[in-house]
């Protein structure tokens, strides 16, 4: 193991923007690398995970989880190595999943700290289709979607970390399944790689309701809405009596300074009787384990496939976080630290 330098780089926010986040809303500082106390461990930082819900905790605004005060280290999940232990429940080398924040030393040892068994599959996954996106998927399409064989469902974002998991569920469970993604390589990925039954580009749509309507011969029951804006206003004036909706993410208005306003479809639910639900993805937590078991068998038969974008040094972090936002990653994006 090498040894622990002395100092090490992190990323804090230095601005709150009021829309698209810019480079210099963040700083890339160097500082002491932290020393664990009695129960803490020192965790070499491996992969970051850059994901939409960090654009919300950039606003000073009352949410589910509090926002990252200015400058503090950006908040984010890791996978790292344990380089020091004060704690009993780990030893030097093992490998641990946490929300650490975009650092490369971090300073852990919480009730969420987690081994990561690196045999299921590589240890990035536990930032990805093994961690918080491949839950958000599981439960918010089996929970929340309660898909039935035989039903079409439609993702949004569907190439992204949680859209590509989503729709590889949903062909296990035995559904039709039609995502939507921007360009016609994402599109070909998601069809030819993920194996959806179809895959509309929302850039090339000129009338995505007919496009949802061919796709759809049978209508949709279970949209599962990673972008909200005008892509859910279409799916959801298609959407079948006892509908579902899961609603997990709006990604087209995250950097909205006002959101704009869409058409008011509550009236269409109550005459088709439809279910919308919003989900967090910790309303879960206490049944990660199995769902993980599931999810790592499904993997190594070959059922469930990811993508990742991964960019190196933690430099790259603010540039690929505003790129992701942008829709510009292709799967599951993350920065390797070393």
């Amino acid at each position: 193991m090498a040894a622990i330098p002395k100092t090490h780089r992190r990323v804090v926010l230095v601005r709150r923007p009021p829309g698209e986040p810019a480079e210099t809303d963040f700083r890339v500082e160097e500082v002491p690398v932290p020393e664990p106390r009695h129960g803490e461990v020192l965790v070499k930082v491996l992969y970051l995970s850059l994901d939409p819900y960090q654009r919300g905790r950039m606003r000073d605004a009352a949410s589910y989880a509090p926002a990252v005060g200015l400058n503090e280290v950006m908040t984010g999940g890791t996978v790292g190595e344990v380089v020091a232990s004060h704690n009993p429940r780990f030893k030097a080398g093992d490998i641990v999943e946490d929300r650490l924040g975009w650092q490369e030393y971090a300073i852990g040892g919480g009730p969420n700290l987690r081994i990561v068994d690196a045999t299921v599959a590589p240890i990035s996954t536990a930032n990805g289709v093994l961690g918080m996106p491949g839950m958000t998927a599981y439960f918010g399409l089996l929970d929340v979607g309660q898909p039935k064989p035989g039903e079409t469902i439609i993702v949004s974002a569907a190439s992204g970390a949680v859209g590509q998991v989503v729709g590889q569920i949903g062909k296990i469970m035995g559904c039709r399944v039609v995502g939507i993604a921007g360009g016609a390589k994402k599109c070909g990925f998601v069809t030819g790689e993920l194996g959806f039954d179809a895959c509309l580009d929302y850039k090339a749509e000129t009338d995505l309701d007919a496009a949802l309507r061919t796709a759809c011969p049978h209508g949709i029951d279970v949209y599962f809405d990673n972008v909200g804006g005008e892509i859910s206003d279409a799916v959801l004036r298609n959407i079948n009596t006892f509908g579902r909706v899961a609603l997990c993410g709006s990604i087209s208005q995250y950097n909205a300074a006002t959101p704009p306003m869409g058409p008011r479809l509550m009236g269409t639910f109550v005459g088709k009787r439809v279910t919308a639900r919003g989900f967090i993805v910790t309303d879960f937590a206490e049944r990660y384990a199995p769902a993980r078991r599931q999810m790592g068998e499904w993997i190594r038969s070959g059922r469930l496939k990811y993508r990742e974008d991964v960019v190196e040094g933690i430099d790259k972090a603010p540039r690929a976080f505003i790129g992701m936002l942008r829709g510009e990653n292709f799967g599951k994006m993350l920065v390797k630290l070393a």
